[in-house]
C-alpha cells in the first residue's frame, strides 16, 4: 500500500517508492529502494523534497497513533482530495522546458538499454519505471508539449526516440481508454520496451536507405521474438510488456506476425501498441522516406482500419487522444491562411491552438500569429487538412515545436 508521509518521518526499514518532486529536480536515478541507514535518510532529506511515498507492503509503516476522539463532521465544506502541485495542468510553454529535458533523459535511458542488448547483457530496467512516471506526469500537465517534442527525430535517433514516442502515445491512449493509473504506467513501460528486439538486427538493415530485400525483411520480422526473449531474462518482467513486445505487429484480421493472432487472442494492450507504433513510424522521417504529416497519417490509418489492420475501437480512442488534427498538422483556415497545429484544446477536438504563417490569397509568408480556435471570440476555424507534399514547407517541425518558457 502506498502512503504519503513527510520526509522527516522516514526511518530505516521503510521502502521509498518516490519523492514528491519532479524527477529532473532530484538526484535519484532509481527512487524505489529500502532505507537502510542514516546515510540513505540524509540523501533523501538533501533532495529538498518535503514529502515522499512509501510502500508499506515492501517495508515498515509509520507508527499507528492512538485513535483521536470522533470529530464533528462538517457538511457544508466538502473535503477535496490532495493533488500534487507538480501534476496540475500548466501551459504548453511552461511544460516545454520539462519536455525537452525529459526527452534527453529518455533517449539516454533507451540508448543504454540497446547497448546492453547488443552486448548480450541482461537488460537493466530498474530506472524505466521512474522514467515512465515522469512521462505520465508530463502528459497529465500538458500532453501537447511532450507529444510535440517526441515527433522530432534525426535518422540516427529514430530507433531510440521511436521507443520514447510509443511510450508517450501509449500513456495517452491508456488514459483515453479509461485504464487506471497502474495500467497506464504498465502500458507506458510496454511501449518503452516494445522494440528492444531491434538491438539484435544489424544497423545496416535497420537504417537501409531503400526497400528491404525479402531476406532482410524476414530478419526484421524476428525482432518481436528477440525482444520477448530479452524481457524474459529481466527480473520480474511485466506481463503487459511481454505481450506487447511479442505481439505489437499482429493484426485483428490475423494477417500480422509473428503468430498470426486474431480475435480475443490479440490482446487490447497489443492492439493499442500496434496503433501507436505505426502512427509514430509513418509520421517520422526515415532513411528511405520522409514522414507523412500527422493529419494525413490519421486519414491513412483510418483507411487501414476499415481494411482490418487496426482495432476500430482502439483507433477511435487514439484519434480522441491525439486529435483529429494532431500536433504538427498543416491546416487551411477559413481566412484562407495556412497554420500548423501546436496544441490540442481540451474537449474541442476540431478547434486546436494553431500558429498561422502563410497567406494563400497573397501566396506569401506572413508574420506568425498564434490563435486559440476554441476561444469564443475567435472568428477563424479549420476548413481541412493540407498535405505538405504539395506545399513543401521545410520548417513545419520548427513552427510546431513549443517555445521553451520558464520552468514551473
Amino acid at each position: 500500500m502506498l502512503k504519503k508521509i513527510g520526509v522527516d518521518e522516514l526511518r530505516p526499514g521503510m521502502h521509498l517508492h518516490a519523492v514528491c518532486k519532479p524527477w529532473l529536480d532530484h538526484p535519484f536515478w532509481v527512487q524505489r529502494f529500502v532505507i537502510r541507514d542514516a546515510q540513505d535518510l540524509e540523501r533523501v532529506r538533501a533532495s529538498g523534497a518535503a514529502e515522499c511515498l512509501i510502500d508499506t507492503r515492501k517495508g515498515l509503516d509509520v507508527a499507528v497513533p492512538a485513535a483521536p476522539p470522533p470529530a464533528v463532521p462538517v457538511v457544508d465544506e466538502p473535503v477535496m482530495p490532495a493533488v500534487d502541485a507538480w501534476l496540475l495542468p500548466c501551459s504548453l510553454e511552461d511544460e516545454a522546458t520539462r519536455a525537452v529535458q525529459l526527452c534527453a533523459a529518455a533517449r539516454h535511458t533507451v540508448v543504454a538499454l540497446f547497448e546492453q542488448a547488443r552486448l548480450g547483457r541482461a537488460l537493466q530496467t530498474e530506472g524505466c519505471a521512474t522514467l515512465v512516471d515522469q512521462i505520465a506526469g508530463s502528459m497529465q500537465r500538458n500532453a501537447s508539449a511532450l507529444l510535440g517534442m517526441v515527433r522530432l527525430k534525426s535518422h540516427d535517433d529514430y530507433t531510440f526516440l521511436h521507443s520514447v514516442a510509443v511510450c508517450t502515445l501509449m500513456v495517452g491512449l491508456a488514459r483515453q481508454m479509461g485504464m487506471d493509473e497502474d495500467q497506464v504506467r504498465d502500458a507506458g513501460l510496454a511501449g518503452l520496451l516494445h522494440d528492444m528486439g531491434k538491438a539484435k538486427i544489424a544497423l545496416a538493415v535497420l537504417n537501409k536507405p531503400g526497400k528491404l530485400s525479402a531476406e532482410e525483411y524476414e530478419l526484421v520480422k524476428r525482432h518481436p521474438r528477440h525482444g520477448h526473449d530479452m524481457l524474459l531474462d529481466t527480473e520480474a518482467p511485466s506481463a503487459m510488456a511481454l505481450d506487447v513486445c511479442l505481439h505489437h505487429h499482429e493484426r485483428p484480421d490475423g494477417k500480422g506476425y509473428p503468430e498470426g493472432l486474431g480475435g480475443h487472442a490479440f490482446s487490447v494492450p497489443a492492439r493499442m501498441a500496434a496503433v501507436c507504433d505505426v502512427y509514430d513510424a509513418i509520421t517520422s522521417n526515415r532513411p528511405y522516406k520522409d514522414g507523412w504529416g500527422p493529419a494525413d497519417s490519421i486519414a491513412k490509418m483510418a483507411e487501414w482500419t476499415r481494411l482490418g489492420k487496426f482495432d476500430a475501437g482502439v483507433f477511435r480512442a487514439f484519434v480522441d487522444c491525439v486529435g483529429i488534427y494532431p500536433v504538427g498538422s498543416l491546416v487551411r483556415l477559413q481566412s484562407q491562411r495556412l497554420a500548423v497545429v501546436v496544441e490540442q484544446s481540451r474537449g474541442v477536438p476540431t478547434a486546436p491552438r494553431v500558429r498561422v504563417f502563410y497567406s494563400i490569397r497573397a501566396q506569401m509568408a506572413i508574420p506568425t500569429e498564434t490563435l486559440d480556435l476554441s476561444l469564443p471570440g475567435c472568428r477563424d476555424r479549420i476548413l481541412g487538412r493540407e498535405s505538405n507534399t504539395q506545399w513543401r514547407f521545410p520548417f513545419l517541425d520548427a513552427l510546431a515545436t513549443p517555445t521553451v518558457g520558464r520552468r514551473p
